[in-house]
């Protein structure tokens, strides 16, 4: 899926936050600048969520607080031999927020069983963004996420 400019990605994050359910966890993959968290910050705003929101880079884990929390986690940092569990995403991945997390590529092994992730590249103001569900409450929001953005 192709979106345009940074209003599409905007909206496009907007929506998939109106879209998503408690407990579930988006996994966003891509180059330094590819427009994760850009799309973070409109999703948070389709939750409720009128928090200022940043990269946890330095952090690795920010908590916004709205009508369902948003756990924010970004393993840009984590050395690859990082013990995950010693971590605590078990507690965001499985609570009743949501979790977004960035570079999650990098903790592969210790994603939940579901999970929807968006493998971003970007050219310019263009983002070119590939969806894969895992589970079926992530599959029946893939199909509206195309049904809406597809093209």
């Amino acid at each position: 899926m192709q979106l345009n400019n940074l209003k599409e990605t905007e909206e496009f994050g907007r929506f998939l936050g109106e879209n998503l359910e408690k407990g579930m966890t988006v996994c966003l993959n891509g180059d330094l600048g590819a427009g994760k968290t850009t799309l973070t910050k409109s999703i948070a705003k389709g939750m409720g969520i009128d928090d200022y929101v940043t990269s946890p880079t330095f952090t690795i884990v920010n908590e916004y607080y709205g009508p369902i929390n948003l756990y924010h986690i970004d393993t840009y940092r984590l050395d690859d031999t990082v013990d995950v569990d010693y971590l605590g995403f078990d507690e965001y991945f499985y609570s009743d927020g949501i979790t977004i997390v960035e570079w999650a590529d990098k903790i592969k092994y210790a994603l939940p069983e579901n999970y929807l992730e968006l493998n971003i590249t970007s050219s310019g103001d263009k983002r070119e963004v590939e969806i894969i569900a895992k589970g079926k409450r992530e599959e029946a929001l893939k199909e509206k996420l195309y049904e809406s953005f597809g093209n």
